[in-house]
């Protein structure tokens, strides 16, 4: 009896401690070897007991909060300048959290696709990195902190995702982003300051499912997002049953001895989900300081009842997420798809609609027509994509005088030819030193009537403007360049960054 008595006073006493201890927890997200934003208010946020008085200490900084009525708190840090590495602690009512090996600098938050999604390791079968095993091995770098987003759709905003950070090692990074990688790698050496990549990625996905709700529902012009998904579900249950089929084909194959037939991929259905993944792969990193933006989508906005809307649903994207960062016009730069043999998909729509998303601030588009692969969706020169949003970053962002910009499209203007036939000359920006890489004179280029039929055009570079014509087309009315799958050559500038796609018709 005596026993039953002090094991009963030890549970009292046990459930006393705990409801006077306050159940402190943060976000994933500030876990171990994060980066804190530098030069901006720094967000700190969690959850603890109802009514819980903590305080943060961080650095020489301390700042308390109290816990709402469902526990929630949040609280602000002061700008920080870059440096590391801190520790962290909450505590107060009986708790105390630590995080260690902090460091502050810039964040950037990369998403997109799977061409932003490919791993410093690859997509094993189907594509590799350039000098892959290379990169791996020299990945080792303190300074460079990486966060892989667990890949989740949801029908609501979530508040946390499972995933913390690690430090930049071969082991962390062969699962990586090359892309957002080599930016972060090239950002940290020639800014000197610690970098943080968070990768929120998936490959296969439209960019539909990367828009909040409170946007797609509230643009009318979006609607065919929903109209696009519609019908994808509709294709679910054949798809299922392809997919069992090819099972029981693979299971017999192997039972017999045989090689595999190999199948088409097949999304997954959730990831098509509009306001899917940003509600799962988004959202819970809204309250978080971040530096900028890295984007890679397009491709599977290509199809032909999609690509009509892409420069709507781009314009709107890079709106939603600056206004659920709350940090003002955030640097969102983004890269414009590649030259890929996709017959059947108006790639060059997609391109010439992420080209005129430049028109919103404080945005830059890397091309990429030069280093595609022609029969692989996913080329293998990640270091090119890598350094070219680097470039406008340098310049953008961080106030570097770097070349960064490609020749872009400003206008066209009819004139006639010393003999008497009409062409259309082209005007560009960024176009000191324009020239054929690799070629005598650019193929790339058609020219319309006023049927609006394109035809291929001959060109000839005159000093920053390209004169185009075509005998089939005696009254040239618009011009285009890039507009097919696969680039047969490419315009470059003195820098030697690649020229857009382009068209001179509006849509």
């Amino acid at each position: 009896m005596k026993q039953l008595r002090m094991a009963l006073l030890l549970v009292a006493a046990g459930l006393f401690s705990f409801a006077g201890r306050a159940d402190v927890r943060l976000p994933h997200v500030l876990s171990d070897h994060a980066v804190l934003q530098r030069d901006q208010p720094i967000h700190i946020w969690g959850w603890a007991t109802p009514a819980a008085h903590l305080t943060v200490r961080f650095h020489a900084q301390s700042v308390a909060a109290v816990a709402d009525e469902l526990g929630a708190w949040s609280l602000w840090l002061a700008p920080e300048t870059a440096g590391g590495p801190y520790t962290l602690t909450v505590s107060g009512d009986g708790a105390d959290v630590t995080l260690q090996d902090l460091l502050v600098g810039d964040v950037w938050f990369a998403s997109g696709q799977s061409n932003m999604e490919f791993p410093l390791e690859g997509f094993p079968g189907n594509a590799v990195l350039k000098n892959g095993d290379q990169e791996i091995a020299a990945a080792t770098n303190p300074r460079l902190r990486l966060l892989v987003v667990d890949k989740k759709s949801s029908d609501y905003p979530l508040n946390d995702e499972p995933d913390t950070w690690t430090t930049s090692t071969p082991e962390t990074a062969r699962k990586f982003s090359a892309v957002a990688y080599f930016f972060g790698r090239e950002i940290a050496a020639k800014e000197n300051v610690p970098v943080g990549l968070i990768d929120s990625t998936w490959g296969g996905t439209p960019a539909d499912s990367w828009v909040s709700m409170e946007t797609l529902g509230t643009h009318p012009e979006l609607q065919p997002a929903f109209a696009s998904r519609a019908q994808f579900a509709d294709e679910v249950t054949d798809r299922a049953a392809r997919m069992a089929a090819w099972k029981a084909a693979d299971a017999a194959a192997e039972a017999a001895g045989k090689p595999k037939t190999p199948h088409p991929w097949q999304p997954d259905e959730t990831s098509w989900t509009p306001a899917g993944l940003f509600n799962g792969m988004i959202a819970p990193f809204t309250p978080l300081s971040v530096r900028g933006f890295l984007w890679y989508q397009g491709e599977t906005n290509s199809a032909h009842d999609r690509a009509p809307y892409y420069e709507t649903l781009m314009n709107a994207l890079i709106g939603d997420w600056r206004a659920h960062f709350a940090q003002g016009n955030l640097p969102f730069f983004y890269v414009q798809i590649s030259s890929f043999n996709s017959p059947g998909e108006d790639w060059g729509r997609v391109r010439d609609a992420q080209r005129r998303t430049l028109e919103i601030a404080n945005t830059a588009m890397a091309v990429t027509l030069d280093v595609g692969a022609a029969d692989n969706v996913h080329p293998p020169d990640k270091q090119t994509v890598g350094h070219r949003l680097a470039l406008a970053a340098r310049h953008m962002a961080y106030g570097e005088n770097v070349a960064y910009a490609s020749p872009l499209f400003r206008e066209a203007t009819t004139e006639l030819q010393p003999d008497g036939s009409a062409a259309m000359r082209v005007w560009f920006d960024n176009a000191k030193g324009l020239a054929v890489k690799g070629a005598a004179a650019s193929t790339a280029f058609e020219v319309a009537g006023p049927d609006h039929k394109f035809v291929p055009a001959q060109a000839k570079i005159e000093g920053e403007t390209v004169v185009v014509s075509a005998s089939a087309v005696p009254h040239p009315a618009y011009v285009r360049y890039g507009w097919m799958g696969v680039m047969p050559d490419n315009v470059v500038n003195a820098a030697g960054l690649p020229m857009s796609t382009f068209s001179s018709e509006r849509f």
